[in-house]
């Protein structure tokens, strides 16, 4: 049998690594555009700042392909799924062939309808070559407008300040990220900015006006003065590539719907990755998952359905972002908390905030405090009750809490 996977991101790379490791021995093709398949994290931080090359970012070494026995087909695309046959259709004419197909396709930048937006100035952040793109015009002095306070949005405003620039950060949320921080912890995060030199405004652009040499105008919806810019960068979400499986008939609603297993409307497809949509088997429709590590997951069960095996555990979703020189990252959602506790304080270099309900932790999120994140992980999957007291209290072991 031979599975072919469509797209060379997280997803992709770790259904390849999972077939693997679970015993699958058939033939594993993976078609990717790009030169090799990178990671994306780093293009808002390492790699736009230049510290890092392409090649630094690279998802897997050059020799782990031949040592997997997966075939890597780069700079090439997909155009069409023939699933009834059994082929898929390169961008290049060739049909190669697949019993089994795993749609890894990603997803792009969203760039909502603002007049003005098709200017040269505006950048979006999704590949390595918009990264490159935005990377030139961040030169000391630079004045950068970034659009969308989001992960993408933050950490490239964290990254601009370091770089020289002039940075201004404009969102519609007075707290932006506050369902999954909570929203004390989320303004206490968007508060890094303006210590760090960025400046935040809470509003909306209406329109650009690209003004040639001299920068491009943007003009908000709080009444404000326009102001010039360098350029301007959008990071207001993504929109998932769906296109391959509209065309092959699959079902699509804001994402290609799949099953608990991954499997797509046509048992020959699966969809991991930011593409996919699960379709719970009471017919719920859950959101799609966008974080690096849900991506994983999502490689790991297409594994385990192509090989009939049982499909893994959930876990609590789990993210991280970087910015500002603080590593911060969450289990969970803490806008779904009753109520929740801080572990050490604010003005603490690292701390922890949990969030309970009937005496369970079911979320939690930690500024450069990593083991408090991973304690909570496991104190959510198992269920464990937690003393808010002692969840609180630095000089506890939180590994005693697992105890129960």
């Amino acid at each position: 049998m031979s599975v072919v996977i469509v797209g060379g991101g997280i997803a992709g790379v770790s259904t390849a690594a999972a077939l693997r490791s679970q015993g699958y021995d058939g033939e594993v093709t993976l078609v990717d555009g790009g030169e090799f398949p990178y990671d994306r994290p780093p293009l808002s931080k390492d790699f736009l700042s230049g510290a890092r090359t392409l090649e630094q970012i690279a998802l897997q070494p050059p020799s782990w392909y031949d040592d997997q026995r997966v075939r890597l087909v780069n700079r090439t695309t997909v155009t069409a799924l023939r699933p009834a046959e059994g082929k898929l259709e390169l961008s290049d004419g060739t049909l190669l062939p697949a019993d089994r197909v795993v749609l890894a396709t990603g997803a792009g930048a969203a760039r909502p309808p603002i007049p003005g937006a098709d200017s040269p100035r505006v950048h979006v952040l999704r590949t390595a070559e918009d990264a490159d793109r935005l990377r030139t015009a961040l030169v000391p002095g630079a004045r950068l407008l970034v659009v969308g306070a989001g992960l993408i949005g933050a950490e490239s405003a964290s990254t601009a300040v370091r770089l020289g620039c002039e940075v201004t950060l404009v969102d519609p949320l007075a707290v932006p990220l506050a369902a999954v921080l909570g929203p004390e912890l989320a303004a206490w995060v968007h508060g890094l900015h303006p210590r760090n030199g960025v400046t935040t405004r809470q509003t909306v652009v209406e329109a650009f006006t690209d003004l040639g040499a001299t920068g491009i105008q943007a003009q908000f919806a709080d009444g404000g003065p326009a102001h010039t810019y360098d350029a301007v960068l959008l990071g207001v979400g993504m929109v998932p590539h769906t296109t391959l499986a509209e065309r092959a008939g699959l079902a699509v609603d804001r994402g290609i719907l799949v099953d608990t297993g991954q499997v797509t409307s046509n048992p020959a497809v699966l969809a991991v990755g930011d593409p996919a949509r699960t379709r719970r088997s009471d017919g719920v429709l859950l959101p799609r998952a966008e974080h690096w590590e849900a991506a994983q997951h999502d490689g790991a069960r297409a594994a385990a359905t192509i090989l009939g095996r049982p499909l893994p555990e959930t876990t609590a979703s789990w993210f991280w972002t970087y910015r500002h020189g603080l590593h911060i990252e969450g289990v969970g959602h803490l806008e779904s908390a009753a109520h929740t506790v801080v572990r050490g304080s604010y003005d603490d270099p690292s701390f922890a905030v949990f969030g309970l309900r009937d005496g369970l932790v079911v979320a939690a999120a930690a500024v450069d405090d990593a083991a408090a994140v991973r304690a909570a992980r496991r104190l959510i999957d198992r269920r464990i009750p937690a003393d808010p007291g002692r969840l609180a209290d630095p000089s506890v072991n939180l590994r005693s809490l697992l105890r129960g």
